[in-house]
């Protein structure tokens, strides 16, 4: 039996992927969340194996989810089902140890064969995206992403620098760094732009 734990913030996909799952006879689904955090704390709680989540989450990303079980060494294997076909996104989520990564808008079948294959020790990527993903390298390190994403999200400098721990002076450099690599005028462009290609 392979035991699944589902993420995902929207009730109504949560059940549907629930049900879903439920017809067949060698997946249980275990438990659900509706955020980062609680998919987190039921993790620990249930030990699953197989997490299936959603990026665009509250409190913890998908990704942010993944990188944390990755750093703590948890036996559970990650599949995020998700509707951003960028390949900044997957490459991201397999530098955090992702095995699964499926878009919403694909057949509903594949869901429970790519869990089949995963649990086997295989791996179940969309093929587009697996190829688009190595053609644009991300050019953003941790940090310049961290007080990129902020900022797009219309915090001043000052409140960045407070919120990590930085010098004002740092932050304005990041962000400096960050729309000089991606070739753009302003922060705001920066950030449309690396959210675009899934760099954030």
């Amino acid at each position: 039996m392979i035991r699944v734990l589902l993420a995902e913030d929207q009730a109504m996909v949560r059940g549907a992927l629930s049900a879903l799952l439920g017809l067949e006879s060698d997946i249980e689904v275990v438990g659900a969340a509706a955020d980062g955090e609680s998919a987190w704390r039921e993790l620990q709680r249930l030990k699953p194996d197989v997490l299936v989540t959603d990026i665009e989450m509250p409190g913890l990303t998908g990704l942010e989810l993944a990188q944390r079980i990755q750093r703590h060494e948890l036996p559970t294997r990650v599949v995020i089902v998700t509707t951003f076909a960028r390949p900044g996104f997957l490459r991201r989520a397999l530098d955090a140890g992702v095995v699964g990564y499926l878009l919403k808008d694909a057949p509903a079948e594949n869901l429970a064969e790519a869990l089949r294959k995963i649990h086997r020790g295989g791996r179940s990527i969309d093929p587009q995206l697996a190829v688009d993903a190595w053609s644009e390298a991300d050019p953003l390190n941790e940090r310049e992403r961290q007080v990129l994403r902020f900022a797009g999200e219309g915090m001043a400098a000052g409140d960045i620098a407070a919120k990590l721990n930085l010098s004002h002076g740092t932050v304005r450099n990041y962000l400096s760094e960050a729309i000089g690599k991606l070739g753009v005028s302003n922060r705001i462009e920066a950030y449309r732009m690396a959210r675009q290609k899934g760099w954030l």
